[in-house]
């Protein structure tokens, strides 16, 4: 009917007999909402409402009630019919320019989104931003706060981090204004770590932060305060049972490598665990089981990292731990209703960001306080401690700090989380659960404090230095039982206590009446590594302890050092036994000499080698004396093959120089007594070989410790298997280094280096040595008769097993090794021509060369006597064979054509075939003899 009477007055509207007013409201808003009642043709309804909406806009002013009814009248149509989108629109269209009208009207859009199917949550959070704005432009703060929280539930769990920085830093500014100070700060914590923003921004946040703090009057507890961020995963405990540590660097040493150098040393014991105090079952309660020990006076020393997520820099005050003490009765007591909900947990904790106490007082433990200062996006490592002074449990619950005057940020250490990082750390063997946080305090013990004093951090390799380890007890119950243990003695050996009263390096010079005694093994080891300490030590109170060790840079690189010390309690009425001292040290070793050797076998003389040595300075800038040389062992024997002067005269080896020299060797157990030898040649002056130009410089003695106990190492680490049954011989280089003015080094320790060679190959590897010995050059008239030469062949057998030797020569000698002297008169084996041939021997000498036989089938010398010689030969002896040649014609000649074949019997006669890789035969060829054969006159 309505629909009818509207449609009948339309001509009316049309013909212009009513106002603009009625005419839209009459036909188009009352037709749309006559077709919406009806239920019919949507279009149309839509279409008779956006006209009518239209029409009013179009008034301005005068129109814009008229608007926004004819808009919520089309909205409500809209979302009659589930067209939420579109009914959101229409709220922005009639939102218009006045503030609290338009917030309410983007408000209501917001929800529209939210019911669209499917929602539209941004647009929903959008819109609502926009809202508040205007609802605090009207004044309007209760209206802004809410539709801004409303806001929140759709930006959180997203990354729209600026957005949401937003809308937190406006609510608590807004709270604030409020009175609500507790809620306000609550939201600009949320903006704190805003990393992302600007540092105008950042500087911003941070201002109105501490502005609102200002303003409450007090000292405002934050739990789980953003600003510095605890990184809880670089949380690290550090403590001393009954391993003690003598500086950081030990702490960061593998576990695992402390125990293989204390596991012969710490009394074995099958009750011993990972944790010591599952040792101990009558003296702690199961739950106890599950802590660590710790003891009363010794710190407990945390690391826990702070990171500024800020660009701009930040202080922070006052870090420390925050712990709670209890008797242990106390504690078993309380561990029956241990249960408490996650805010009386929360409460708990800023009880004790607060007092620093919960059931104890504070005499019971006390804790250091940090101030760190943190750059934009640094990281730092706080270390912290707490020292329990009395017995009972101590747990360590969390961190507290001052960000300013008026704000303290603590946090909690989430057990869940050390639980799972402690579960980690145990499902390794052998791995102690340092990260658990709850401890069982124990009454004192002493404890030992350790260095070693004058350790340089660099020095060059082959420094050989004197150093002290210094032991200190504060405490006056004493130590005693003491046992160390060096991981690498090639570098660090312990000494004897009677050099401490002596002269470095003096105390290491050659005696005049040399004793061997000082090369016997050492007593005090009780194995090949570790060292018991006199019975009668006994180490407390304040007077140091003092015993030398010995340094030495076997070799070039980047060294680590790690010493264990074992001491056991002397009152024998306390929980634990025995503890152990860490040390470890860092040592750079840079290049200093270069060092090898050459050995070949003297061709003049038996028994004896010549030995090349080849020296190079490999440093930058230092200088080196080269400044002794010695063989080890009394079986060889070493001098100078020419005076020093004429080799290395200016003493001096600067950087970057080599230096070569030549030695003679001999086998000092070899001894060829015999009537022919050369009388001339000067008798050996020892093992020892001064390389100075001074004659009055000492010697060191090789045999003396430490230089006989390093070589001992060196051997050792120089060892192959391929070595054990080779003939070698060791050497030892002493040299000194020229200081520098201004050489930063300690006064005390002198430049004294040592370079060992060891296992330095002898050329000859038979058992059998021999020397061909005769004239070398000879005169002789070929025109009388061919010359007849003797000569002598000196064997010697260094084995312990009877030789055969058979000597077999052969007259057969290439061409290349004679070389021809002319002469007046025919010489040799020629052809003789027939005596009717005139011009044949009428000619001049050498005319018939031609018709001389070929050199390849006629020797120019041959050997006389037996081709073949055998003889059987003792151990340890010599004998002399001699031998004859003839030689036919002038030249020089080399005598090596002969093949000395060796073979080691064994006691009933048999060919000895010895055991493992010990030759037992061989075949050599002859060494090198050149004879010069000269016409005479």
């Amino acid at each position: 009917m309505n629909s009818s009477c509207f449609f009948g007055l339309r001509p009316s509207y049309v013909n212009g007999k009513h106002s603009a007013v009625n005419s839209g409201f009459a036909y188009s808003e009352m037709m749309g909402l006559t077709y919406f009642m009806l239920d019919q043709s949507r279009k149309e309804a839509e279409y008779c409402m956006e006209n009518a909406f239209n029409t009013y806009f179009k008034m301005g002013l005068p129109g814009q009630q008229n608007a926004t009814r004819c808009g919520l009248w089309w909205v409500e149509m809209l979302k009659a019919r589930d067209q939420f989108k579109d009914a959101a629109i229409v709220y922005l269209r009639i939102s218009g320019e006045e503030p609290l009208h338009s917030a309410v009207m983007l408000e209501q859009a917001s929800y529209c989104y939210l019911f669209a199917k499917p929602p539209m949550l941004r647009k929903y959070g959008f819109h609502l931003v926009l809202s508040g704005d205007l609802y605090k432009k009207c004044d309007q703060i209760k209206h802004a706060i809410r539709t801004y929280r409303g806001a929140l539930t759709v930006f959180k769990g997203t990354k729209w981090s600026y957005i949401k920085d937003h809308v937190h830093f406006h609510i608590g500014k807004w709270y604030a204004f409020l009175g609500l100070f507790d809620v306000a700060i609550t939201h600009i914590m949320e903006v704190l770590a805003c990393g992302h923003q600007s540092k105008t921004t950042q500087e911003l946040f941070l201002r109105e932060f501490f502005q609102i703090v200002q303003r409450t009057g007090k000292t405002f507890n934050v739990l789980r305060l953003q600003l510095p961020v605890v990184d809880i995963p670089s949380l690290k405990v550090v403590f001393d049972d009954h391993r003690t540590y003598a500086s950081s660097e030990a702490v960061t040493v593998k576990e695992s490598l402390w125990q293989s150098l204390e596991e012969d040393m710490i009394p074995s014991l099958s009750t011993i665990r990972n944790n010591w105090l599952e040792s101990q079952p009558r003296l702690v309660s199961k739950k106890y089981k599950e802590s660590n020990v710790c003891v009363a006076g010794e710190a407990i020393k945390v690391g826990i990292g702070f990171r500024n997520p800020l660009q701009i820099p930040i202080s922070v005050f006052g870090v420390s731990l925050i712990c709670e003490h209890s008797a242990r009765s106390d504690e078993i007591e309380a561990d029956e209703n241990s249960l408490t909900t996650e805010n009386q947990v929360d409460d708990q904790i800023r009880k004790l960001a607060t007092t620093g106490e919960c059931i104890s007082e504070m005499s019971s433990f006390m804790v250091s306080e940090a101030n760190i200062s943190l750059g934009g996006g640094e990281t730092l490592l706080a270390q912290l401690s707490v020292t329990p002074r009395l017995e009972g449990a101590l747990k360590i619950v969390g961190v507290r700090w001052k960000l300013s005057g008026s704000v303290a940020g603590f946090c909690n250490f989430d057990s869940d989380f050390v639980k799972k990082k402690a579960a980690k750390k145990r499902s390794k063997p052998k791995q102690p659960m340092t990260d658990s946080l709850e401890f069982v305090v124990i009454k004192a013990l002493p404890k030992l404090e350790g260095f070693i004093r004058h350790l340089p951090k660099t020095v060059y390799a082959g420094d050989l230095l004197r150093l002290d380890l210094v032991l200190r007890n504060p405490s006056e119950i004493s130590v005693k039982n003491l046992k160390m243990k060096i991981s690498h003695p090639r570098f660090l050996i312990i000494g004897s206590q009677e050099v401490m009263d002596l002269e470095f390096p003096a105390c290491l010079q050659k005696k005049k009446i040399s004793t061997r005694s000082d090369a016997q093994p050492k007593t005090n080891y009780t194995s090949d590594a570790v060292f018991l300490f006199p019975e009668d030590t006994v180490i407390h109170g304040e007077t140091p302890f003092i015993w030398p060790l010995w340094l030495r840079a076997a070799s070039h690189g980047n060294i680590s050092l790690y010493i264990t010390l074992y001491y056991e309690m002397g009152d024998t009425s306390t929980v634990m036994k025995y503890r152990t001292l860490r040390v470890h040290y860092n040592l750079e070793v840079l290049p200093s000499l270069d060092v090898s050797f050459q050995i070949s076998p003297s061709p003049l003389r038996l028994c004896e080698f010549l030995v090349r040595m080849d020296v190079i300075n490999r440093t930058n800038s230092k200088s080196f004396q080269v400044h002794q040389l010695s063989s080890v062992g009394n079986e060889w024997k070493i001098s100078l093959l020419q005076p020093i002067d004429a080799i290395f005269p200016s003493e001096l080896l600067l950087a970057g120089q080599a230096l070569s020299c030549f030695f003679r060797l001999k086998n000092g157990r070899e001894s060829v007594n015999t009537k022919d030898e050369d009388s001339s040649v000067p008798p050996f002056e020892g093992s020892d070989v001064s390389l100075g130009c001074s004659k009055n410089e000492p010697l060191f003695d090789i045999y003396r410790s430490p230089l006989l106990d390093f070589h001992h190492y060196e051997r050792v680490h120089q060892a192959t298997a391929k070595q054990e049954n080779l003939s070698t011989i060791d050497f030892i280089l002493i040299s000194r280094q020229k200081r520098s003015e201004g050489d930063p080094e300690p006064q005390n320790s002198f430049p004294l280096l040592s370079h060992h060679a060891c296992y330095c190959s002898i050329a000859s590897r038979s058992p059998v040595w021999w020397l061909v010995e005769g004239p070398r050059t000879i005169h002789h008239n070929f025109s009388a008769s061919f010359c007849e030469v003797k000569l002598k062949m000196t064997i010697h057998n260094s084995s312990t097993d009877v030789a055969s030797i058979r000597i077999d020569t052969s007259d057969s000698a290439s061409i290349s090794n004679t070389t021809s002297v002319p002469s007046g008169n025919e010489a040799g084996w020629h052809d003789i021509s027939p005596p009717n041939d005139a011009k044949s021997v009428s000619g001049v000498l050498g005319t018939h060369a031609g018709k001389l036989l070929s050199q390849d089938s006629i020797s120019p010398f041959i050997w006389s006597g037996v081709s073949s010689t055998r003889i059987e030969l003792e151990s340890m002896s010599t004998t002399k064979i001699p031998l004859h040649i003839c030689v036919f014609s002038p030249g020089t000649y080399d005598l090596s054509s002969y093949v000395l074949h060796w073979n080691l019997l064994s006691a009933n006669g048999q060919i000895n075939q010895g055991a493992g890789t010990r030759q037992s035969s061989g075949t050599s060829q002859g060494h090198p003899y050149y004879l010069t054969v000269l016409q005479s006159s």
